[in-house]
């Protein structure tokens, strides 16, 4: 791992148990938790192969596999990836910094189709670490894939870094929206939903992180 992400360092150590414990109850209380991954699967052919960055307890690439998706969930809390093991048997859940993410050396070499970033995930990586993340994705997307990144856009990274940061790792910005079901966004929207395409003639890095 490299720089401790802003989830370590800017929340309290019972805040990852708060977080699971938060989404356990909600999901016991029938609160609609899927809407990330049914855009998603809108955009998806059957079966596809989808990476969960950031995923956290797992409820996004859970709600994926169900819907017959070959999902691998990613996060650097180790707390977090425990709970989706526990709570979503089925995806492949790792501990990994998305800054350095290198699937390949933990047994999944194949790229992805889709990669998934929800849950404010670009707000709390490392500071400086953003556009590493971006290059990364990149790297383990297969050409003419998409990523979906959503995150609060006044909460310490503005959109046109995010903006900069994408153009220079590779990706093409397809569509923005102010949430995950597809309002519009204007300027001045404090939640944005970019759609991200891995041109078809782009060369990557490869799956060795740089």
């Amino acid at each position: 791992m490299g720089k401790p992400t802003r989830w370590a360092t800017d929340t309290g150590p019972e805040h990852s148990r708060w977080y699971i414990d938060r989404f356990r109850r909600m999901a016991e209380e029938g609160v609609d938790l899927a809407g990330e991954a049914r855009l998603l699967d809108a955009m998806l052919t059957p079966g596809s192969r989808v990476l969960d960055a950031g995923c956290g307890p797992g409820r996004v690439g859970a709600e994926l596999h169900a819907r017959g998706h070959q999902v691998v969930g990613v996060d650097a809390d180790a707390e977090l990836i425990e709970a989706a093991r526990a709570d979503h048997p089925g995806p492949v859940w790792l501990v990994g910094d998305l800054a350095d993410l290198d699937l390949a050396a933990s047994g999944e070499p194949d790229p992805f189709d889709a990669v998934v970033v929800a849950g404010n995930v670009m707000t709390f990586v490392a500071p400086g670490t953003e556009r590493d993340v971006l290059s990364r994705l990149f790297a383990h997307l297969r050409p003419d894939g998409f990523a979906v990144i959503g995150f609060g856009t006044e909460r310490g990274y503005p959109l046109p870094d995010f903006d900069a940061d994408l153009a220079a790792a590779g990706f093409r910005l397809e569509h923005r929206f102010a949430t995950w079901d597809l309002r519009p966004w204007l300027p001045g929207t404090d939640f944005a939903v970019s759609v991200l395409r891995r041109p078809a003639g782009a060369v990557g890095e490869g799956p060795a992180p740089h």
